[in-house]
């Protein structure tokens, strides 16, 4: 097994379009960051008829997107009422809103474009490792109802006839959301911008941004892009680019490990239904199917840091101990990605001079996120009017002690995965 191979490399039927960047005519936007927030937002510039240049450093979807667990969910890690509390009132009641409608929009996009990226949306499972995970989850229910999210809380029959596992207390079924393969999508993303009369650049970073009278030249390669707007859509992978703030997070590891496609017979008891699932833990798993039925094991922490004997040592542990059937199935792919993890848990928007946004900051829901913050982020930049964001446009934005958060978290992690081989651990 190769640490880092990651399976969505190696099963994605979508291709991204590659044109050398040799400077050129001035366009309206230009995105930096080829992931699911700088992809849609240029597949939306470029609806809008908007001249469109996209600057990813290395491939499109080779950040966090590509290294995605596939989840499409409805609103953030955060239950609604912790929304409100940290947002207030009308900011996060108009953040919910729009995340309620994060599946819809995303699955949209994949049927109007055509991108073949195994788009199932048969719903997601929030499971209860314990019985002070399934008061969160009747919490959940109770808030999510009352905002008319159309949940259904399971009992641990239910969970698991859904599963195929007796472990969980369990579970919150949302029906409005699914499992994609996030690279695909992301590729797709870029193909149908790209078709759309969008330049995309691979293989290009960009060294400086400046301002240049009411517009910026963007400095990437030896050559410069004369651009009316600018959208910082790193995130977790921000390399530098002079001239523009970096964007201020936590940068947390999840890794993930996937099995070999199962047998036929474990394949139909085995979250048979297609439903994409993370639980409750404070060190949280999460599990899937992907369309040639692997099952896809993930968790905190980082497979491809020191302490990868440890994690992967974890995976084979919980993955006898949630589905024992499961326990000699061999992992062919093991690989990690990074988080950007924000104090409060809410995603960031800062315009740090006139006409540039920066957006980032999902803190483990990138996919309906993304794509809602990055089409939100071209109309807010073509038409100059914020009131397309989800959230209110913030100056600047500090985050403390990042490093030592960063820290703090992977050896959490690779102590709880090294000291508590239970299935909740």
């Amino acid at each position: 097994m190769n640490q880092d191979r990651t399976l969505w490399r190696d099963t994605a039927r979508e291709t991204a379009p590659e044109q050398p960047f040799k400077g050129g005519p001035a366009v309206d936007l230009a995105v930096i960051g080829g992931g699911f927030t700088g992809c849609a937002a240029a597949l939306e510039a470029t609806r809008q008829g908007a001249s469109v240049a996209l600057f990813e450093v290395g491939a499109i979807g080779d950040g966090g997107s590509g290294r995605n667990v596939g989840l499409v969910n409805a609103g953030l890690w955060l239950p609604p009422d912790a929304v409100i509390a940290a947002a207030g009132q009308d900011a996060g009641m108009r953040l919910l809103n729009a995340l309620a409608e994060g599946p819809a929009t995303v699955f949209d996009i994949i049927a109007h474009e055509g991108i073949d990226c195994e788009a199932t949306r048969a719903g997601t499972l929030h499971l209860a490792h314990a019985p002070a995970g399934l008061r969160d989850l009747e919490s959940r229910f109770r808030q999510g109802n009352r905002l008319g999210a159309p949940l259904q809380l399971l009992d641990a029959a239910k969970t698991a006839r859904r599963t195929g596992s007796a472990a969980f207390h369990g579970a919150l079924l949302d029906p409005r959301a699914g499992t994609i393969q996030p690279l695909a999508y992301a590729r797709g993303l870029a193909r149908a911008a790209a078709a759309a009369g969008a330049r995309v650049h691979q293989g290009t970073p960009v060294q400086d941004i400046r301002r240049d009278g009411d517009g910026w030249v963007i400095g990437a390669g030896g050559d410069n892009l004369r651009a009316g707007a600018v959208l910082l859509a790193t995130n977790a992978y921000h390399q530098g680019a002079q001239g523009l703030a970096a964007p201020r997070y936590a940068a947390v590891c999840y890794s993930q490990f996937a099995t070999a496609p199962l047998p036929e017979a474990l394949r139909a008891r085995v979250l048979a239904g297609g439903e994409g699932c993370w639980d409750t833990a404070t060190v949280m798993s999460s599990f899937r199917i992907d369309r040639a039925g692997r099952l896809i094991l993930g968790g905190i922490g980082d497979v491809g840091g020191p302490a990868s004997p440890v994690h992967a040592a974890w995976a084979r542990r919980k993955l006898r101990a949630v589905f024992p059937e499961l326990a000699d199935q061999p992992f062919e792919h093991a690989w990690s990605g990074r988080i950007a993890m924000t104090g409060d848990h809410l995603p960031k928007v800062l315009m740090p001079a006139q006409n540039a946004l920066a957006v980032y900051g999902y803190s483990g829901r990138g996919i309906a996120p993304g794509t809602v913050f990055g089409t939100a982020a071209a109309r807010t930049l073509l038409s100059g009017d914020p009131a397309h964001l989800p959230l209110p446009v913030s100056n600047s934005h500090t985050e403390r002690l990042t490093g030592l958060r960063q820290v703090g978290i992977e050896t959490g992690a690779a102590l709880m995965h090294l000291a508590r081989p239970r299935p909740f651990a």
